[in-house]
């Protein structure tokens, strides 16, 4: 290899067609080896030497496949071993469960609590990043005629690739889907200015302020659907307990007040039932649409 950039953009497409987080990983990991390598190795270690240390592109890109697909069937983060054998993939049985079952068993499925639990953290998220963003933007503008401007600049800069790593994690966690699991990686040797460089002409960078904004308007909108969808179905499922034990009545206008008929209370509890299933599934949806939205904005091409 006759530089780090060759072995990168080589590891690159020996990783064509994995998942972007991995590939993003992988080079991060790749990058922060190497450069560390060559600057703190005694006599200034050939690169040659240091990448048959490492491994060769091929050799590191069937480690990180093989890696992935022990965690996704292990669920954990094992350590491979060179001499345990990759076990045999077990194809995913079809789901033969009735129509009934697939619609109320949305309930028992722990994606589904995953992305409500996401979907109601993102209102709180969504007011951190915008608050942060146009707080460190704003201070960070105000200052640049000064030379201390500059450092904040870079500081905001940085706040905003742990950021990215931070909504990552919590991405990963709630909604299922593989994020980066470390920063990119900056490197050391070029200097201030090489630093902010390097942030400004990042695309995760920016992708990630828009990001910031966009959660706050996102998580409103989450937050107003599973408030107002989840509200009515409470409201319809208890109008018995509400009129027959409380002698609430269902609505008023003026000095009429409404009940519901005897006959009608099993079919508004059903109702009620029946709508609070179908706001969950419409909370699984939204968490994976989000998932894609923060794949495409919080990960490096």
């Amino acid at each position: 290899m006759a530089s780090i950039e060759e072995y990168l953009e080589q590891l690159k497409k020996e990783l064509r067609g994995a998942d972007r987080a991995v590939v993003q990983d992988a080079l991060s990991d790749a990058e922060e080896y190497l450069r560390t390598a060559l600057a703190s190795g005694a006599g200034e270690p050939a690169l040659d030497d240091v990448i048959e240390a490492y491994g060769s592109p091929a050799e590191i890109a069937d480690a990180y496949r093989e890696n992935e697909a022990l965690i996704s069937r292990a669920h954990v983060m094992p350590v491979v071993e060179a001499a345990v054998p990759e076990p045999v993939p077990v194809p995913t049985p079809p789901d033969t469960r009735n129509v009934f079952l697939k619609f109320f068993g949305v309930f028992a499925e722990l994606r589904t609590w995953g992305a409500f639990l996401y979907l109601l953290l993102a209102f709180g998220t969504g007011i951190a990043y915008f608050i942060w963003f146009w707080f460190g933007f704003g201070f960070s503008l105000g200052m640049l005629p000064l030379i201390i401007g500059v450092v904040i600049a870079l500081l905001f800069l940085f706040s905003i690739r742990g950021i990215a790593l931070m909504e990552g994690k919590l991405v990963e966690a709630l909604l299922g889907v593989r994020m980066p699991r470390r920063p990119l990686f900056t490197r050391r040797d070029v200097g201030f200015w090489g630093k902010l460089k390097f942030l400004l002409t990042q695309r995760q960078t920016w992708t990630t302020m828009v990001y910031m904004n966009l959660q706050l308007v996102l998580g409103t909108a989450y937050f107003a659907i599973m408030v107002a969808f989840i509200s009515v179905s409470a409201w319809l499922i208890g109008r018995p307990i509400a009129e027959l034990v409380y002698d609430l009545p269902a609505f008023s206008t003026g000095n009429a007040d409404f009940y519901t008929q005897y006959w009608a209370m099993p079919l508004v509890m059903i109702g009620g039932a029946l709508l609070l299933t179908a706001t969950m599934h419409l909370v699984r949806l939204l968490g994976k649409m989000h998932a894609g939205l923060a794949k495409v904005m919080l990960v490096s091409e």
